[in-house]
């Protein structure tokens, strides 16, 4: 479904990511973790549009998304739940809803579905977004971004800046996805739990690709993953796991 071949980024003439290499299937959940500035939010950027890529393709089902506008690849069925949540903080819930379902054929009736998921939404929907708690706003921003019934959902930190019992429920709205058949890229800087949910990731250290596998793999004895990851895999599987 999305495929990078060599994909290279850079900021005013100075290079970020080197030739990074991802494929992601149909129904597939992949993470992709790393310290920070390891370069994750900038493939982010690259895939959606945000930012061009100096060098490689990017691909989605077969098509390159290289120079394309970032509406355009919406349309095509990729939507991004962006780092620190992002919703209009000055428009009500409801009206952060009818944004994302900005397909006039679906309207309201896109939205009901997606009520029923998150109630919390449907409860607050007159409130301003501004007046939802951090976790609230994630699944806003969640909501918003299924709106547009995404062939593939990115998401960017999703569990940045909240509380673990927060995190816990995020994490099992993005269960429910996956078993529906979502497919997902999850970049987190939290390595212990992305990994343990995901069903691979890839571990990038400065711009590069350092590891890659399932989570039986990156559990293991790897010293990429130790160096890259502070060894929070490793103490994470002496504390008995986290479970998906």
């Amino acid at each position: 479904m999305l495929e990078l071949r060599g994909t290279r980024v850079a900021y005013r003439g100075v290079e970020v990511v080197h030739g990074v290499d991802l494929g992601i299937a149909p129904g597939e959940v992949v993470g992709m973790v790393g310290p920070n500035g390891a370069g994750k939010s900038s493939v982010l950027r690259a895939i959606c549009g945000l930012l061009r890529p100096s060098a490689g393709e990017v691909l989605f089902e077969g098509r390159a998304l290289n120079g394309m506008a970032p509406e355009r690849i919406a349309r095509l069925g990729l939507a991004l739940v962006p780092e620190g949540r992002q919703v209009f903080r000055t428009l009500t819930v409801a009206e952060n809803l009818r944004l994302g379902a900005w397909d006039a054929e679906r309207g309201e009736a896109a939205i009901e579905p997606v009520l029923e998921r998150f109630p919390i939404l449907r409860e607050r929907a007159g409130e301003h977004a501004d007046r939802l708690s951090g976790g609230e706003q994630q699944q806003l921003a969640i909501a918003r971004a299924l709106l547009s019934r995404p062939r593939l959902l990115i998401l960017d930190e999703p569990s940045l800046g909240l509380a673990p019992k927060t995190i816990d429920t995020i994490y099992e709205l993005l269960a429910e996805l996956r078993e529906e058949g979502t497919t997902m890229l999850l970049v987190e800087q939290n390595a212990v739990r992305t990994i343990d949910f995901c069903d691979r990731c890839l571990v990038l250290g400065s711009g590069r690709v350092r590891a890659e596998g399932k989570r039986e793999e990156l559990r293991g004895d790897n010293d990429v993953v130790r160096a890259y990851l502070g060894g929070a895999v490793e103490r994470q599987t002496s504390d008995g796991g986290m479970g998906r």
